[in-house]
């Protein structure tokens, strides 16, 4: 079995060779088909989280032990059960793997909220995840069928799409019924975001974004408006666009786009929070109650969640966001390339040549 690991935070991904894993109890083992390079994986991969004001959160305080195979946007196709996984699931289908995984035990688990959970145990981060040929999941539960998606399009759903789908649900239904939202950021993020903002029923969806290809792409993606958000006026074309601004999803999580989404939000408006780019932010807290707004923090989605999503992927087929796969041995430069900034839509990793086609078909 071929991984690519962090050994190191912040030097490069090393390539290692180990047994593949038979699968135990209720495991089960799938070969990778694709897997989806996401931002989180950067900072995984660097080993912490800018805080501002020169401080770091680091992935040795999350609980982040190495070496450790990134990857938790995973479509794979199963190759073994363990003797208790159930008699229905067999060789030869293809999942997407929810990557979420808690404790199990504690009362959020039990509550189906394991995303929250204060011993988590995220394939990825916490457990070897998708940036290899093979990856185990614990438990059949944890597998979402993909229907006739390609794994390369399914694959973003498990991140980018469960994330920006648990913060849609956040708004009231009313609001996303008949008013605009506003979308900061059009990395793979918020363009997953337009696309089920649209498939949800948003009237108009209004992106604010610096980079001029990502506009173009938010636009293809079913945006209204693709607004420069480093131009001088963005604010009053946002509004020209948008009208009253009563939700704006961050998918960025910057101190100046939280800024902006802020400035943005009209009496009684929501900024929801998704990204995680970081920094400082200073707050009046007189103005929160005066303009009656909310700011909250939304923080990927639970498996019932991630069931929904797919649900309504099946039924009202979004549309999809740009691809491109890559083969895994290329792991380290498609995560240098994301971190710079030159990638529109999501990268996808697949193991070898054969499944770098099966990547691609449903």
């Amino acid at each position: 079995m071929i991984s690519y690991q962090v050994k190191a935070f912040g030097e490069p991904l090393s390539r290692t060779d180990h047994p593949t894993p038979a699968p135990q109890g209720s495991q089960l083992l799938l070969r990778v088909l694709a897997a989806g390079v996401c931002h989180t994986d950067i900072h995984t991969w660097e080993g912490s989280y800018d805080l501002g004001g020169d401080k770091r959160l680091s992935m040795q305080q999350r609980g982040v032990t190495l070496p450790l195979t990134l990857g938790h946007e995973t479509v794979g196709e199963v190759v073994a059960v363990g003797p208790d996984a159930p008699a229905d699931v067999r060789e030869g289908q293809r999942y997407l793997v929810y990557p979420w995984i808690g404790c199990g035990e504690c009362k959020v688990c039990r509550r189906g909220r394991e995303n929250l959970c204060a011993s988590p145990r995220f394939l990825g981060i916490f457990r070897p995840g998708g940036y290899s040929d093979h990856i185990v999941a614990p438990d059949a539960r944890y597998l979402v069928g993909i229907g006739d998606l390609t794994p390369a399009q399914a694959a973003p759903y498990a991140c980018s799409g469960l994330t920006t789908f648990s913060a849609i649900r956040k708004i009231p239904a009313d609001v996303l019924a008949e008013e605009s939202v506003v979308v900061i950021g059009a990395g793979g993020l918020g363009l997953m975001c337009v696309t089920l903002l649209r498939a949800m029923g948003c009237p108009r969806v209004v992106v604010l974004e610096p980079d001029g290809a990502r506009r173009g792409a938010a636009l293809a993606a079913g945006a209204h408006a693709a607004v420069d958000s480093a131009g001088a006026d963005a604010a009053a074309q946002v509004r020209d666009a948008a009208g009253a601004v009563w939700a704006v999803i961050d998918c960025v999580g910057a101190a100046s786009t939280v800024q902006q989404g802020m400035d943005l939000l009209t009496k009684g408006g929501q900024l929801i929070l998704v990204g995680l780019f970081g920094g400082e932010l200073s707050l009046s807290p007189a103005l929160v109650p005066m303009r009656a707004i909310s700011i909250e923090g939304s923080y990927i989605g639970n498996l019932e969640e991630l069931q929904a999503l797919m649900e309504l992927v099946r039924d009202r087929k979004p549309r999809a966001i740009p691809t491109a796969c890559r083969c895994l041995d290329h792991a380290q430069a498609a995560l240098s390339d994301l971190a710079a900034g030159r990638v529109v839509g999501r990268l996808l990793l697949t193991p070898s040549s054969d499944t770098l086609e099966l990547a691609s078909q449903p």
